[in-house]
């Protein structure tokens, strides 16, 4: 009873060969109807399930995918991830979630490669350098770039600068004077990208804004893009003269904490000073946020369709594509 039924014992009840019913299990049509159905049949009877994993090395397919991530914390790659998973549901490949740490994802990727454990490869916001492209080229396996680029690579770049330009934008053309940001303590490219956008806003508007106005927190975990330092930063503009009427924070998350550290102090949102985030994480809809949605989710499930355009068709022609971030105004930055 608690026997494991093997393909020998599909093989003996249907009376034909362990190859003939490898040949149904793979569709192969060099079958005929007649013992097909005598296959099948001993495959229901015996309550039969093939190893899945056998099947694919038997016809060479690709079997795991591999997603590489600084971190699993950060609601951008949750986001991207959701969407990757979500697209993912319509192949037969499976998964592996690879945490490279952000001190040095590159060397990281390198180790994993070396392994030589995917078949197909996802990097996010990991930046290919020379050394890197070395593994990546002599692995011989797909790769597909998320929020970085190569010009060797299929990527979906993140239109960073645009974003922070649009952040801008929206808070002097509602009118507001006393605009503040809040990066981060590292500089990475992405909050370069941000900053360097914000502040040609500025530019574009004839506005001279306060440096002093531009601050970060303290935290450094995750680059500090965390509640923390958006907290702390709040903190910081407390001590000042004069609190900024209106507040860009480079990521959600930074805009969840400043939005504590505003309530604690007993400022009002928007009427005391207008907070605006960065990413339209599900959480900023339900808290009225002003954000700028990168389309996260849409970037993982075209990520995963590209990958297997390439897997399936060989198709060599690179897409090298610039995802544009969308405004969505909400009632944080709402002028009275």
């Amino acid at each position: 009873m608690n026997k494991k039924i093997t393909i020998y014992d599909v093989a003996k009840r249907a009376d034909v060969a362990i190859s003939t019913v490898s040949r149904v299990l793979n569709g192969s049509l060099n079958v005929s109807d007649k013992t097909k159905e005598r296959v099948q049949e001993a495959i229901k009877t015996l309550n039969f399930r093939p190893q899945v994993n056998a099947r694919k090395l038997a016809s060479k397919e690709p079997q795991m995918l591999a997603v590489a991530v600084p971190s699993f914390t950060t609601p951008f790659f949750n986001e991207v991830l959701k969407g990757v998973k979500d697209e993912l549901k319509k192949t037969d490949l499976d998964i592996i979630l690879y945490n490279t740490g952000s001190k040095d994802p590159e060397e990281a990727v390198i180790n994993f490669f070396d392994r030589g454990s995917a078949d197909a490869v996802i990097l996010i916001s990991i930046d290919v350098s020379d050394t890197a492209h070395l593994h990546l080229q002599s692995s011989g396996v797909p790769v597909v770039l998320v929020n970085s680029q190569h010009k060797d690579y299929n990527y979906f770049m993140v239109n960073d600068y645009q974003g922070g330009f649009m952040a801008g934008e929206h808070l002097i053309k509602s009118g507001y004077e006393r605009i503040g940001m809040i990066s981060t303590p590292i500089k990475t490219r992405t909050s370069i990208e941000r900053e360097n956008g914000f502040k040609d806003a500025f530019k574009k508007f004839k506005k001279s804004p306060k440096k002093e106005y531009f601050i970060t927190g303290d935290t450094s975990k995750h680059a500090g893009f965390t509640e923390e330092a958006g907290f702390e930063a709040i903190n910081k503009y407390s001590k000042m003269s004069e609190f900024p009427d209106a507040i860009f924070c480079l990521n959600d998350s930074m805009a969840l904490g400043a939005l504590h550290a505003i309530s604690r102090l007993g400022l009002r949102v928007p009427e005391d000073v207008a907070i605006m985030g960065y990413d339209n994480i599900k959480l900023s809809k339900y808290l009225d946020l002003t954000t700028i949605d990168q389309q996260m989710h849409t970037i993982g499930t075209q990520a995963i369709s590209r990958l297997l355009a390439i897997i399936k068709s060989k198709d060599t022609q690179l897409f090298q594509t610039m995802i544009n971030p969308i405004l969505i105004p909400r009632g944080s930055t709402e002028k009275s």
